[in-house]
């Protein structure tokens, strides 16, 4: 399909086709009081505390159940700060590579993680732990709209 569409593009019969470049993150300021508990459907739980202030973390603990496949855990004395802006990241101590990253959109706070396949029982799983999301007024679980 991909070189048919090149074959095309080549014609002028259709139109070249370029993904658009990611879009960069804001830099706004996060302050957030967080805590998110939910259990879904599919036996997908979350448990996570945030406390930012300023833009410096001054708490966090984060565990992910991933149905009866495995699970993920995060705490803050595992990790240092690296980046207040644009977004939060901190890099894990133990030299794995691990990362968590902050970010703030206009409906919502995102905690996500990177490389951290060893913070998860069994490995591997990480690749199925999504990201906690926190709505900014309340403090509580954003919806995903």
């Amino acid at each position: 399909m991909a070189l048919a569409g090149a074959l095309l593009a080549s014609c002028g019969l259709m139109p070249d086709f370029r993904p658009a470049p990611p879009t960069p993150i804001a830099d706004r300021g996060i302050d957030l009081d967080g805590y998110c508990a939910q259990t879904e459907e599919d036996g997908f739980r979350e448990r996570a505390r945030l406390l930012v202030r300023d833009n410096r973390v001054q708490a966090l603990s984060w565990e992910i159940t991933i149905g009866r496949k495995g699970s993920c855990r995060f705490e803050l004395a595992e990790f240092s700060q690296t980046k207040t802006r644009p977004h939060i990241e901190l890099l894990a101590r133990d030299g794995s590579g691990c990362r968590l990253m902050v970010w703030q959109e206009p409906r919502r706070i995102t905690l996500a993680h990177s490389n951290c396949a060893n913070r998860c029982v069994p490995r591997g799983i990480d690749d199925q732990a999504w990201p906690a999301m926190f709505d900014p007024r309340t403090g509580g679980c954003a919806r995903n709209l």
